[in-house]
Formats: structure tokens, sequence, C-alpha cells
């Protein structure tokens, strides 16, 4: 069994950024372990940006299994009731 994450949440960072030619881009999404690393990431993709504004956005992960149970459950509730 693959040892657990100590945070079983996932972070996302929002960007808006100005490109070195002036452009604004807004609402960048970039999953990292903190800001530091989202950061480094958009000055890979956007080299020369300068940082506007960023805001950290924090997600439960979806739980597969969960899905797929609700899924069968709601299977198995219409197949009494065809016809």
């Amino acid at each position: 069994m693959p040892p657990e994450s100590p945070s079983k949440f996932l972070t996302k960072f929002s960007f808006r950024i100005r490109t070195r030619s002036g452009t604004p881009v807004e609402n960048l999404l970039i999953q990292a372990a903190d800001q530091a690393q989202a950061e480094r990431r958009l000055q890979q993709m956007y080299p020369y940006c300068e940082i506007l504004e960023c805001r950290e956005l924090t997600a439960m992960p979806r739980d597969e299994s969960a899905s797929l149970d609700a899924i069968i459950s709601i299977i198995s509730r219409d197949d009494g009731k065809t016809g």
C-alpha cells in the first residue's frame, strides 16, 4: 500500500499575470505543493511575466470509488422501474 500523503486536498493556485509583451492573462490554474513551486512552473511557461495576483484554491480530490458506488445504486434503483 503506498504511503498516504500528508494532505488529502489538492492545492491549486489561480494566477493573474501580465506577459513580457504586456498582454494580461487571467485565471491561470497551476496545481503544486506550495505557492513557490506554482510560481516556478508559471515562470517556465511565461518567462519574465509579472504576477499581478495569486489566489490559493483548495478542493477535495474526487473519490472514484464513491462515484462508482453512487452510479451502481442509481442503476439498481432504476432497474425495477422500467416498463
